[in-house]
């Protein structure tokens, strides 16, 4: 599907954004992309592990790392009344993934291979009330984002196998988190190994462990200003 119309009008509020992930350097990647388009988006929220605190237009999902569509995570979030539409910001976007997440009540599935103004339209589209769904693609590994061991010359998905092997997950538990046939996860698992230096699983596990490739805490950050931990009871001032 094209995303290449704008919506939004000149004189339309921007669209409220929360980013949730459970890695601050992941929802960080994302606002700094959203930045130049602060005038049509307005990420008001950036939970590490929280749910959302505030009335907001628009939950971005990042599956990275994270359970897969089909779990009753996703429902939660798709159910949460702070948030109007529920979007899932992912690799996995397959005819399968589509037809599960159909039923999921999520307002869009949005492909991370988007540039950031294809991003920002298909936003402001899915504020305006269609139902915006990337693609189904060849699996891609590109992101204008950033993530674990980006520094260190890891892929984002290579990134993301590295996550969950550090999370104790097997191969086969990691293939199907990820939508991803056990060859291909044992490819990225190769080609992250290369690049760290690394023999084996455990190697690798200590490796990720020292260069940040465990969850953050449970923490919201603020968008423009200081960070602070906030207890899930509190909200956060504008």
């Amino acid at each position: 599907m094209a995303l290449n119309k704008r919506v939004q009008q000149q004189d339309t509020p921007p669209v409220r954004v929360a980013i949730l992930n459970d890695y601050e350097v992941v929802v960080r990647g994302i606002a700094a992309m959203l930045a130049p388009f602060s005038d049509r988006v307005e990420v008001v929220e950036l939970d590490s592990g929280l749910p959302v605190s505030q009335p907001v237009h628009v939950l971005l999902y990042d599956t990275y790392a994270a359970a897969a569509v089909d779990s009753p995570e996703v429902d939660r979030l798709a159910r949460d009344p702070m948030v109007e539409h529920t979007v899932l910001y992912t690799w996995a976007i397959t005819d399968e993934v589509i037809q599960i997440a159909a039923t999921r009540h999520v307002s869009g599935m949005l492909s991370k291979s988007l540039g950031g103004a294809e991003l920002v339209d298909a936003l402001e589209r899915i504020y305006a009330g269609q139902s915006v769904i990337s693609a189904p693609e060849v699996d891609k590994d590109t992101h204008e984002g950033d993530w674990p061991g980006k520094e260190q010359g890891l892929t984002p998905r290579q990134s993301e196998m590295v996550v969950l092997v550090v999370a104790g997950l097997s191969n086969q538990e990691i293939a199907h988190r990820s939508y991803l046939s056990m060859n291909s996860v044992k490819s990225y698992l190769r080609a992250a190994y290369r690049t760290m230096g690394v023999n084996s699983r455990t190697q690798a596990v200590l490796w990720g462990v020292e260069h940040g490739f465990r969850a953050s805490p449970q923490a919201r950050l603020f968008p423009h200003g200081d960070d602070h931990e906030v207890p899930r009871s509190r909200s956060i001032p504008l």
